[in-house]
């Protein structure tokens, strides 16, 4: 049984800590970072890394190699990244903004889960940063998007359509999951869940352009073709022009071939 983490981290452009987060992935190689994508005008990065998950004998998830890594990454970001002096035209809650686990193979979303609830607990108690679930990992399966308004992530702080620094209460409205209610400025908030896998569509933005990032829920059925097609359509009504979109991860189906080839290649 498989699982994937994606791992956001809020930096891009500073080569040194994306230096040291990756030597932390790498720690264990029982986890494989697949694919990772950068983006340094959200001045972001996601990390995708696989790595089994072991059950007893009554099929419950007892260990994943991944529980260790993660915390690695996170330690080094931590020790990397001061929040305060990030800027970007991502919004964020943190130096580690999002971190949500998706099964994969045989693996099932109750696993995923257990993982992202036993890496949240221990992000609260060891960084004393506050943690808030969602989805398959909360209770009562809630949306990150209502975690992150409530929070005031979706509003820019600085030229309009950017982020920079500080930008959440130090108090938080409502108590975390795990860790404090207080926010430290430095490190900010953390959002972990449990869901199911999604592919990102991004379309191309620079100086003159707009980007669309689009989340297909169900790549098999409805594709990044229709997307790109609806998204010209509307455009052109517009009179705007629009770039080729592109992929910024891979399907669940390539990841998992990809980790088997890592894997078997480390095993040579």
């Amino acid at each position: 049984m498989l699982i994937c983490c994606m791992l956001f981290i809020s930096e891009a452009r500073n080569c040194a800590a994306l230096d040291l987060i990756e030597r932390a992935a790498r720690i264990d190689p029982e986890s494989v970072i697949v694919n990772k994508f950068e983006d340094r005008v959200y001045n972001r990065i996601r990390f995708t890394i696989v790595s089994y998950v072991v059950a007893d004998s009554t099929g419950s998830p007892i260990y994943s190699p991944l529980h260790q890594t993660v915390l690695a990454i996170v330690e080094a970001a931590y020790g990397a990244i001061n929040l305060e002096l990030h800027s970007g035209a991502h919004p964020r809650l943190g130096v580690v903004d999002d971190i949500a686990f998706h099964p994969l193979a045989e693996a099932s979303l109750d696993e995923a889960a257990w993982l992202a609830k036993a890496v949240a607990a221990d992000i609260g108690s060891r960084f004393q940063v506050p943690v808030f679930l969602y989805a398959a990992a909360h209770p009562t399966g809630r949306a990150p998007d209502t975690i992150r308004r409530e929070l005031g992530y979706y509003r820019p702080n600085f030229m309009g359509s950017q982020w920079a620094g500080w930008n959440i209460p130090e108090i938080l409205p409502e108590n975390p999951d795990h860790g404090p209610s207080h926010v430290s400025r430095t490190r900010g908030v953390t959002l972990i869940g449990g869901t199911v896998m999604v592919q990102s569509l991004a379309l191309f933005h620079g100086d003159d352009s707009a980007e669309i990032a689009c989340m297909l829920l169900e790549p098999n059925r409805i594709g990044p073709d229709r997307v790109q097609a609806q998204v010209e359509m509307l455009a052109a009504q517009e009179g705007l022009d629009v770039e080729k979109g592109y992929f910024t991860d891979l399907s669940p189906e390539m990841i998992v071939q990809k980790y088997m080839n890592l894997i078997s290649s480390r095993r040579d």
